[in-house]
């Protein structure tokens, strides 16, 4: 018994929770390149520049940024596991994103869904973005759960 406790208490505290990551095409970011983002460019990664991050992959451009990403990781990681943040603020849902459709606000990267004639960033933008943010941030906490 004392052996089965000491277990239970030694997985409470290794285990990790992992961000529920939008993978859509097996990447992060469906394979662009998150550090180019903060240059303010959308570049599709390339296949010899890829790294797994909290069990997630990520594709980048070259190696310097591969190199960047790696010493600083939560720096680059998209918001809301690179959901839509228009979405996971306003709807409280997981939505895909169109890769070149960003924000970068206060060194962090915002990606948004353009499709079909809605751009949720023209939305977000036309918002209290402030408040927005702070709208899904309560809401990840509820819907980032892994289904």
């Amino acid at each position: 018994m004392k052996y089965i406790v000491y277990f239970f208490f030694l997985g409470l505290f290794t285990t990790q929770a992992q961000t529920d990551y939008n993978t859509k095409k097996n990447f992060v970011a469906e394979g662009y390149d998150v550090v180019s983002y903060f240059e303010n460019k959308a570049e599709v990664g390339h296949k010899d520049f890829t790294t797994i991050y909290d069990d997630a992959k990520f594709k980048f451009v070259s190696q310097a940024h591969l190199d960047t990403f790696i010493a600083n990781p939560k720096q680059y990681i998209p918001q809301y596991g690179g959901y839509c943040a228009y979405a996971v603020a306003e709807k409280g849902k997981k939505v895909s994103i169109d890769p070149e459709t960003f924000e970068i606000r206060n060194e962090k990267l915002y990606l948004f869904y353009n499709s079909w004639g809605t751009n949720t960033l023209e939305l977000w933008l036309e918002k209290d973005v402030q408040a927005l943010i702070k709208k899904a941030d309560q809401s990840w906490k509820t819907i980032s759960k892994k289904e």
